[in-house]
């Protein structure tokens, strides 16, 4: 009798948890389906930003076919144009930024995890995340207003006594080292090497603070036992907590590259916005996004068409970037033995 009272019980909760199990396999497709639009959303969105771009720059691709990436000309009033003075300026203040910005990080980030007092970190991470929240548009006037005479004053007659010539006369040629370190107007203190100073300012409180979170992932374990063994810091950080977190760092690096790349307001009021093709960091230049910024408003016709192919330029050098970084990390991996 209590035999079959148990069957029957059991075969009364069989269709509620069959029903059940249903209806929670329907949820996790759903949830799936959910999920998977997400993501498709903004790969779709990605390559619809890139197409139109490409779409609505045919015209000047069109009208100046491979000229357009090795032509330094910019002239609205006779449909001449061509992106190489952007692309060098977007490129150069870039590489100056990392080259500022890598360094810095890395010392900060070391010295909050390794070498400052619990009393210190907190306040030194706040500062951090506080540069980070600051509006470009203001590192773009101090830049202007502040920086940037500061540079005319101090740092680009230094550079250009010390690696290159001084003031030279106008169409009077530069060789060798001095290429990078000449300009017809000393007391200008915009150019290229300003805004790649101000980008890396920018792009510091990025790198910095992936650094930091990726090196407090260290366990402490492995630290202490190399303490143990008599390494110093030094060889601490070197030999456990940089191969321990290599691949995040340059994940963090490439990060800031990506916003030092498609900087606009911040750049657009240092970088002097000239259309003059030069090697040297002291003059003034344009890059891609500040040059849209400054003419898309009245662009028309063949002007507009060739803003929108740097545009789409800007997306390439950005994929060329992150490809790179792949690969990289990959690599990295690979050595690993992941």
């Amino acid at each position: 009798m209590h035999a079959t009272a148990s069957n029957a019980v059991t075969t009364l909760e069989r269709p509620a948890e069959a029903g059940r199990t249903t209806k929670d396999a329907r949820n996790d497709r759903i949830f799936g389906w959910v999920l998977k639009a997400c993501a498709l959303l903004v790969l779709l969105s990605l390559i619809g930003a890139a197409g139109s771009t490409l779409w609505l720059g045919q015209d000047a691709f069109r009208t100046f076919g491979w000229g357009f990436l090795t032509s330094a000309a910019w002239d609205p009033s006779n449909d001449q144009y061509g992106a190489l003075v952007p692309i060098m300026g977007t490129v150069g203040t870039a590489f100056i930024a990392l080259l500022v910005a890598v360094p810095i990080s890395f010392g900060i980030a070391l010295f909050l995890t390794e070498i400052a007092p619990q009393w210190l970190r907190g306040p030194v991470a706040s500062a951090i995340e506080l540069l980070a929240g600051i509006p470009s548009i203001i590192y773009g006037m101090w830049g202007l207003f502040i920086f940037a005479p500061f540079v005319a004053t101090h740092i680009k007659p230094w550079l250009m006594h010390a690696f290159g010539t001084d003031v030279l006369e106008p169409g009077q040629p530069a060789t060798g080292l001095a290429r990078f370190f000449t300009s017809d107007y000393a007391f200008f203190g915009a150019g290229v090497l300003t805004a790649g100073l101000v980008l890396a300012v920018m792009i510091i409180p990025f790198i910095s603070s992936v650094m930091r979170e990726v090196f407090q992932t260290v366990p402490t374990r492995l630290k202490e036992s190399a303490y143990a063994l008599g390494s110093s810091t030094w060889e601490v950080v070197w030999d456990i907590v940089v191969p321990y977190t290599r691949t995040a760092v340059i994940g963090g690096v490439f990060l800031g590259l990506g916003r030092a790349l498609g900087e606009t307001m911040a750049v657009a009021f240092v970088l002097g916005n000239t259309f003059k093709f030069s090697l040297s960091f002291l003059e003034t230049g344009s890059s891609i996004a500040s040059t849209i910024a400054n003419q898309f408003g009245e662009a028309e016709g063949l002007q507009r068409s060739s803003l929108m192919a740097i545009a789409f330029l800007l997306f390439v050098v950005t994929f060329i970037v992150l490809l790179i970084a792949r690969l990289m990390l990959r690599r990295l991996a690979t050595k690993e033995g992941n």
